[in-house]
C-alpha cells in the first residue's frame, strides 16, 4: 500500500523549528546590536525626563498689529517644528498658547542648545550685500583671492575659508587705517545705492577712492554706521544680541558672524533678496565636483531675478564687496563669496561644511522666513518628578493588567497558557529591544501616551492567541486529535488575527499622520506593536503550538492541558466506514 502524500503545510509544518530559529536569530541580533549601540534603555520625552520649555511671544512692527493672527501663528508653528525635526529631534511639542505665544517643549537627551537656538531665531531671513568686514578684535584680515568662475553656479562659503576684509589694504599702517575704512564705508555705500560696482584697478581689496556722499542727512547716517561699526564688539552677547537691531531691510546695517570660532563684524548693505524668495534648500553630499558637504539653494520665480541682480553686481567687486551675508535675526550665518552671475535660479554653497553645519544652514535657509517675529520669553528646565510618578503608576496599572491576562489564561486555558505567556514574553523582549534602538536611530522618545499604547498591545496581543486556541479547541469539539486540529485551525484563525491587526495599524496609522505630539507617541507605539504581534504570531506561537502538539501531555488531552476532549464536549471520533468489495458471479435467492 503506498503511502499517503504529503502536502505543502505538512511539509513545512513537519519543521517548526526553522521559525523559531528565525526569530531566535533575529532576538539575539537586535539585542547585540543594542548593546553595542551602547544605549541599553528606551529614550524618554520630555514628560518622562524632563527637558527644555521655551516661551516665545509675537512681536509685529508697527503698523502691522493685525498680522498676529491664527493663520500666521499657525504656519509659525509649522515652520518652527519643522526646523526642530530637520535637527533630528522627536517628541518636541511646538504649540500656540493663548493669541500670540508660542511654547516649545524639547526632551533631555537630544542637542536641546542647538534647536533652542534654531527655534529661538524667529526674524525674518534676508541676503544682503556685504560692504566691509574685520575681526571683532579689530584686526583687519589681509584679502583672499576671488574663485575663478564655474561652469555652474555657484558661490563658494566664505566662512569656511580665509576671511576677506575690505578694512584697508594689506599694507596699511594702523594710523592710516580708519580713514581708509571710512573711505571705503561711504564708496561701498554710495556704489550700493548706484547699483554699480566700486571696484579698485590696483587690486589691493579696497575699493578706489571716491568723494563722500552728498548730503547732510546721507553723510550723518554714514558718520552713524561707522561709529557702530567702530564700537562694534561681537565677542560681547550682549552688545552681539543688539547689533543692527530696529535696523529696516531697506537700511544699510551693523551685524556680527562667526568664522570658525572666530567673531566676524560687518556693514551691510540694504537687503536685496528676502528669505521668503527662497523656495527649497537642502544639504547634499558632492562626489563630482568637489567632494564634501554643499548646500543647495532653488528660488522662487520673483527671487530668481533678484539674486541674479544681486549677484551680477557683486561678482564684479573685489573681496568683501563680491560677498553676500545671510542674515538671520540679526547675524551672518554665512557670508559666500560670488565669482559670477547666478541667473538659473539656483545656488551652490560649498566649503569646508561638516554634515551638520551644512544640515544646519539648509534649515535656516529653507524655514527662516517666519510671518512674525518672535522674542525669547522665558526658557526654562522641566523636571521629570511628576512624570515619573505618572511612569510609576503606568507601570503598575500594566503590571496589573498583564497580571489579570496571564490569571485569566491559566484559569482558563490551562497548560496552554504556558505558550501564551511566552508568547507575550518574546513580544515585550522585541518591544523594548527595538524601542531602544529606535531613540538613536529616529530619535524615538517614550513618553506616557506611548506607554499607554504599549499596554493597551497586551490586550491585542493576547486576542490572537485566544483566537488561535479557540480554533483549535472547536477542531477537537469536532472530534479531531490535536496535530491535525492544530493545523486545521491555522488556516482560518491566520485570517482573523491578519484582518484584526491590520485593523489596528490602519487605526494607529491614520492616528499618526492627523495628530501632533503625544499623541503621535500612542498611535507609533500602538502601530509597532500591532506588527510584532504578526511576527511572534506566526514565527513563534504556530510553531511552538506545532511542537507541544507532539507531547504525550497535550496530545493526550491531559485535564490539565487545556484540551481534554471530555471538557470540551468532544463528538465521537471521526472514523472512515469501508464498503465491502461487490462479489462476482450469480447470487443466491436464498442468501438474497
Amino acid at each position: 500500500m503506498a503511502a499517503p502524500k504529503r502536502g505543502r503545510n505538512a511539509s513545512a509544518q513537519s519543521k517548526p523549528g526553522r521559525s523559531l530559529a528565525l526569530i531566535l536569530i533575529a532576538m539575539v541580533a537586535l539585542t547585540g546590536g543594542m548593546f553595542l549601540s551602547g544605549h541599553t534603555t528606551p529614550r524618554l520625552g520630555i514628560d518622562l525626563a524632563g527637558g527644555t520649555s521655551i516661551t516665545l511671544r509675537a512681536e509685529t512692527e508697527p503698523g502691522q498689529e493685525s498680522a498676529i493672527n491664527k493663520t500666521n501663528m499657525d504656519t509659525a508653528v509649522e515652520i518652527m517644528n519643522r526646523r526642530v525635526n530637520g535637527l533630528g529631534v522627536s517628541e518636541a511639542e511646538v504649540q500656540t498658547q493663548g493669541d500670540a505665544n508660542i511654547i516649545v517643549n524639547i526632551p533631555k537627551g537630544t542637542n536641546s542648545k542647538e534647536a533652542q537656538d534654531q527655534v529661538g531665531t524667529t526674524a525674518k531671513l534676508y541676503f544682503r550685500p556685504v560692504l566691509t568686514t574685520e575681526l571683532s578684535a579689530g584686526t583687519p584680515t589681509s584679502p583672499s583671492p576671488s574663485p575663478s568662475s564655474g561652469a555652474s553656479d555657484k558661490a563658494t562659503d566664505g566662512a569656511k575659508d580665509e576671511k576677506a576684509t575690505s578694512s584697508g589694504s594689506p599694507s596699511a599702517t594702523p594710523s592710516s587705517t580708519s580713514t581708509t575704512q571710512g573711505r571705503v564705508v561711504t564708496d561701498a555705500l554710495k556704489a550700493d545705492a548706484d547699483a554699480t560696482p566700486s571696484t579698485n584697478p590696483s587690486g589691493s581689496g579696497s575699493p578706489a577712492a571716491s568723494p563722500p556722499a552728498s548730503g547732510g542727512a546721507t553723510d550723518d547716517a554714514t558718520s552713524k554706521l561707522q561709529a557702530e561699526y567702530a564700537a562694534l564688539d561681537c565677542t560681547n552677547p550682549k552688545v552681539r544680541a543688539e547689533a543692527g537691531k530696529g535696523t529696516k531691510p531697506t537700511d544699510p546695517t551693523v551685524a556680527c558672524g562667526n568664522s570658525s570660532g572666530q567673531w566676524q563684524k560687518y556693514i551691510l548693505g540694504p537687503a536685496a533678496v528676502d528669505g521668503t524668495d527662497v523656495d527649497k534648500a537642502q544639504a547634499v553630499f558632492q562626489t563630482t565636483t568637489a567632494a564634501g558637504w554643499t548646500v543647495t539653494m532653488d528660488f522662487t520665480g520673483s527671487g530668481t531675478k533678484k539674486f541674479a541682480d544681486i549677484t551680477g553686481r557683486l561678482a564684479q567687486n573685489q573681496p568683501p564687496q563680491n560677498q553676500f551675508a545671510i542674515v538671520l535675526d540679526g547675524e551672518v550665518v554665512s557670508d559666500p563669496r560670488v565669482s559670477q552671475a547666478l541667473t538659473t535660479g539656483n545656488a551652490e554653497i560649498s566649503g569646508s561644511f561638516t554634515q551638520e553645519e551644512a544640515q544646519g544652514l539648509a534649515n535656516m535657509l529653507s524655514y527662516g522666513a517666519l510671518p512674525l517675529s518672535f522674542k525669547e520669553d522665558s526658557v526654562t528646565t522641566v523636571t521629570a518628578a511628576l512624570g515619573g510618578e505618572q511612569l510609576h503608576a503606568g507601570l503598575i496599572a500594566g503590571a496589573i493588567g498583564l497580571a489579570l491576562v496571564v490569571l485569566y489564561l491559566l484559569v482558563y486555558y490551562r497548560g496552554l497558557s504556558f505558550i501564551a505567556v511566552a508568547s507575550l514574553l518574546v513580544s515585550a523582549a522585541l518591544t523594548y529591544v527595538i524601542m531602544s534602538l529606535l531613540g538613536p536611530a529616529i530619535g524615538f522618545a517614550l513618553n506616557l501616551p506611548a506607554v499607554c499604547g504599549a499596554i493597551v498591545a497586551i490586550g491585542i496581543t493576547a486576542d490572537s492567541f485566544i483566537v488561535y486556541f479557540e480554533r483549535v479547541r472547536d477542531e477537537i469539539r469536532e472530534g479531531r486529535t490535536l496535530r491535525p486540529a492544530v493545523e486545521r485551525a491555522w488556516p482560518r484563525a491566520r485570517r482573523t488575527i491578519l484582518v484584526s491587526d491590520f485593523v489596528s495599524f490602519l487605526a494607529a496609522a491614520v492616528l499618526f499622520i492627523v495628530t501632533v505630539g503625544k499623541v503621535q507617541g500612542f498611535a507609533f507605539t500602538l502601530g509597532l506593536t500591532t506588527l510584532l504581534d504578526v511576527v511572534v504570531v506566526f514565527l513563534f506561537t504556530k510553531p511552538l503550538l506545532t511542537l507541544m502538539a507532539r507531547r504525550n501531555f497535550f496530545a493526550s488531552g491531559h485535564k490539565w492541558s487545556g484540551l481534554d476532549p471530555k471538557a470540551l464536549g468532544a463528538k465521537p471520533p471521526l472514523r472512515r466506514t469501508r464498503r465491502s468489495a461487490p462479489t462476482a458471479g450469480p447470487v443466491d435467492p436464498k442468501e438474497a
